[in-house]
């Protein structure tokens, strides 16, 4: 009988262990059930398996081993659905199945029906039978005559050798017996318009923040110097005319 377990919690969380002997578990390499962690001791725990029912003992661990959130000190006896942790990893307990025992089917008895001679179905044959009869032939004789479709379908498909030979191709392979469609004439009193071609529309080019700001800086450094050139011409004319 194999037992599992599911981890869920860690990295392992959803992974399924199966124990079919006694494991021991712990982060030693040699550990059946390896667990990487600096919490788990080297050899943590062990499960047994007594009589085909599993078992968890803790091996002097450091940070303990606990079933459903408490700390065992002996061999405790697990069930389905117990919760198993070693340090702060959590596994789940997983019964096995039980094997059903099948009964064995009881024998059935055929019973064959006994074989009727065909003389005497013919000569217990009733007249309504009979009847039934006249009248079917009597509809098939008031068919109407099959279409020419009808008798295609009804003779199927020719043969690839009848097809090729019935059918005229160029040299280029093409057939020459199908004709083209031509194109349908325009009905009298219609007028057709040609539609006119979309005019493309300009559209224009949004100004980006930054060519306004470089723009504004351009116009205040020639308004600046305006000023100052403007300054320099007034200080030298006091000077002439002084």
């Amino acid at each position: 009988m194999t037992w599992k377990i599911q981890a869920i919690t860690g990295e392992l969380t959803g992974q399924e262990i199966s124990i079919d002997r006694d494991m021991w578990v712990g982060r030693h390499q040699s550990a059946d059930i390896v667990l990487h962690a600096a919490e788990i001791s080297r050899k943590h725990a062990a499960f047994l398996l007594k009589d085909q029912v599993l078992w968890v003992q803790d091996l002097q661990s450091s940070n303990g081993t606990f079933v459903n959130d408490l700390q065992i000190e002996h061999d405790t006896l697990l069930k389905q659905g117990d919760i198993v942790q070693f340090a702060s990893l959590k596994f789940s307990v997983l019964e096995p199945a039980k094997n059903i025992e099948t009964e064995p089917l009881e024998p059935v008895h055929i019973v064959v029906n006994p074989v009727v001679e065909t003389d005497t179905i013919l000569t217990q044959q009733q007249p309504s039978e009979a009847v039934a009869v006249s009248e079917t032939a009597a509809i098939q004789a008031q068919e109407p005559p099959k279409t020419a479709a009808q008798q295609m379908n009804e003779q199927g498909m020719p043969e690839l050798k009848e097809r090729d030979s019935q059918m005229n191709v160029t040299r280029d392979g093409l057939p020459t017996n199908i004709d083209i469609p031509k194109p349908a004439p325009i009905p009298e009193g219609i007028e057709v318009i040609a539609q006119p071609e979309p005019k493309a529309i300009a559209f224009e080019e949004p100004v980006s923040r930054v060519e306004l700001e470089k723009v504004e800086r351009k116009n205040a450094s020639v308004g600046l110097i305006s000023i100052i050139a403007l300054m320099i011409f007034a200080f030298i004319a006091w000077l002439l005319f002084k």
